[in-house]
């Protein structure tokens, strides 16, 4: 994170659980926007065959495999030296796809009315897991039209969050 306006930066989701996810996105936007793309979202997690960095793009008219090919050698590099740390991952770099992760506060205004899954930290009212259609934000919220009504989410917590196929 050396040398990166920290307060410049947008909170995303999974940073409050997973400051790696909030080290990559520093690192990434930047050469992102250079080659036109929006970063749409950032996952670190354990899986079977060990760690995995998944990094998903978007531009208008959507995002090619040469895309992500030119993004992801040059990541690779940005990565190795930006991320200081001694844990091993495999790099994907993807178009977000139908199930479009949800990573940044204006995500959940943008795609307002749509379906979506959200899953928090800690739960609201003993419950974690979300399906509703998203209804907007309010301050560090998240808005959620639920069967049972309304529910307001804190954006902090969210842990991971995705539209739904209508």
């Amino acid at each position: 994170m050396q040398g990166i306006e920290k307060e410049n930066f947008p909170q995303v989701v999974g940073m409050t659980a997973n400051p790696m996810v909030g080290r990559v996105w520093r690192l990434t936007e930047p050469l992102c926007k250079a080659e036109g793309m929006d970063l749409v979202h950032v996952e670190y997690r354990r899986e079977p065959a060990g760690r995995t960095l998944r990094v998903y793009l978007d531009k208008p008219g959507g995002v090619t495999l040469d895309d992500c090919v030119a993004v992801s050698r040059q990541l690779g590099d940005i990565l190795d030296v930006g991320l200081e740390t001694d844990v091993s991952y495999r790099l994907e770099v993807s178009s977000p796809g139908v199930q479009r992760p949800l990573g940044r506060m204006d995500d959940f205004e943008r795609f307002k009315g749509r379906r979506a899954k959200i899953r928090l930290a800690e739960p609201v009212a003993g419950q974690k897991n979300f399906t509703g259609a998203l209804a907007g934000a309010d301050g560090g919220d998240i808005l959620l039209a639920t069967g049972a009504g309304t529910v307001s989410l804190s954006f902090a917590d969210i842990i991971k969050a995705h539209l739904m196929e209508d």
